[in-house]
């Protein structure tokens, strides 16, 4: 094969040269790390995979019977793409049901609202319940707030989330969704309902996991579309006495059997030695699951069905991990941690891709500071994707998220996430959401990621855990 001394760096959403014309230096050690990209940016087998699992599954929440489906595809899919090994792990998942969700003002002025249930919530009593709206513009305005204002109310968290590349915006505003039922049931509301986690205008919901505390009383939880929060608070201007009906039914059913899949590249000469790549395998059940988290699922499986066709396999085993369960809590990955924990020390480094089919635009690590500059050489091949070299401040993603604090190095392959919540958690998020050319670029860096680490001479350990980050 040829020798990849120099080349330019391209963009690879439109195939044409990219503006800054920059010349990279590619050492020829790394031709098969530039076949990877080349191979993966050529095939369709992403977007295949994605297809698959969105059109023969769809929506499959943790513990229903599509969940039990989606495993099944899973095992079916990685078996037929020819992996060394596959197989499935058993993770114990909570099962709860949706139900109906229905909302209105009935006072000043009759409107009817688009809500969701959030994942976890009671139920309201049986025939609903109405109430005043007490608004707060965020989850510290509600906490700070006098129990007088709240009590016998259904408080009502106006947050709106930011847009950002990176999403950080989801960070400032979710803990309305997580925390928000125990912040106003401690102030005496008989319900919380809050403004969509989401970037959109869409007259669409936004579903997502919510807590409760052992020692503070369950009340229900929803969110609504962004629009219909704007007309709330259009309407609380007009009536601060305005009546919310809510209507939800949805269902605590206990605990089922789900399963983590995993398959395997086995490693030529260190085959104890892991690289992991995960995503997650279930999905909230109101859209199809795309781009949360079918497209990770397919980045994924596709960059190590890429390795696995090469004439040489690596040194160490690259392992792809679909999780069960990361929506209602990190279920699989916690799983996955301990069932694993006696061989954690052989994780040479994780990574996990839950944030839709955006491009990646840069890599993060998590390693020891003294070897930073070596792996930031070893993985410089990725720069021919567009893919920056970042900082060693990685999380690794949700699901291994838990591995840095166990000793086990992470990267963090960061996409453009401009719009990823535009769709999350709707019935929005379907497969037309996902762009094939942005998919088998995300492939093509997995594969880069996971072949250069599944050969790489770099000790990794020890690492620094800094919990800011």
């Amino acid at each position: 094969m040829k020798s990849y001394q120099t080349a330019l760096v391209t963009s690879l959403l439109f195939g044409s040269l990219s503006a800054c014309q920059t010349k990279i230096e590619i050492p020829a050690k790394n031709d098969i790390a530039v076949q990877l990209q080349q191979t993966a940016l050529g095939s369709t087998l992403g977007y295949d995979i994605v297809e698959s699992l969105t059109v023969e599954v769809g929506p499959r929440l943790a513990g229903s019977p599509k969940d039990a489906i989606a495993v099944d595809w899973a095992m079916k899919k990685l078996t037929s793409l020819g992996f060394d090994k596959v197989y499935k792990e058993p993770v114990q998942v909570p099962i709860w049901e949706r139900g109906e969700a229905k909302a209105k003002i009935v006072s000043p002025v009759e409107q009817p609202l688009v809500i969701t249930a959030l994942g976890g919530s009671v139920a309201t009593p049986e025939g609903g319940l109405k109430a005043q709206i007490a608004r707060f513009d965020s989850l510290a305005a509600l906490q700070s707030a006098n129990p007088v204002d709240v009590k016998g109310k259904i408080a009502f968290i106006d947050q709106k989330t930011e847009r950002h590349i990176t999403g950080e915006g989801y960070g400032k505003s979710v803990g309305g969704r997580s925390k928000g039922a125990v912040v106003a049931a401690q102030k005496g509301a008989v319900a919380v309902v809050i403004r969509s986690i989401g970037t959109d205008h869409d007259r669409m919901a936004h579903t997502g996991v919510m807590r409760y505390q052992e020692d503070t009383p369950k009340i229900p939880a929803a969110a609504m579309s962004n629009p219909d929060a704007d007309l709330v608070y259009a309407m609380l201007k007009r009536d601060p006495n305005a009546v919310l009906e809510l209507h939800l039914t949805p269902k605590d059913l206990g605990f089922n059997t789900s399963y983590n899949v995993i398959a395997e590249v086995t490693g030529s000469s260190k085959p104890n030695e892991i690289v992991l790549i995960g995503a997650h395998l279930d999905s909230w059940d109101e859209g199809t699951g795309a781009i949360d988290d079918g497209a990770g699922v397919a980045i994924v499986t596709a960059a190590a069905k890429h390795i696995q066709d090469l004439p040489q396999k690596p040194a160490r085993t690259v392992r792809v991990v679909l999780y069960a369960a990361e929506e209602v809590g990190l279920v699989g990955g916690k799983a996955y941690a301990k069932a694993h924990k006696d061989e954690l020390a052989l994780h040479y480094i994780a990574a996990e891709s839950d944030f839709g089919a955006g491009p990646i635009y840069q890599i993060d690590t998590r390693v020891n500071d003294a070897v930073f500059t070596q792996v930031k050489d070893a993985i410089s091949p990725m720069l021919l994707n567009g893919v920056a070299l970042g900082n060693n401040l990685a999380s690794g993603g949700p699901d291994v998220s838990m591995l840095p604090a166990l000793g086990v190095p992470v990267a963090s392959l960061r996409q453009d996430g401009h719009d990823y919540f535009d769709y999350h958690h709707t019935p929005n998020d379907t497969l037309d959401k996902i762009d094939p050319k942005a998919l088998a670029q995300n492939v093509a860096a997995y594969a880069q990621f996971a072949y250069i680490m599944a050969n790489a001479n770099v000790t990794l350990r020890p690492i620094v855990v800094d919990s800011k980050h």
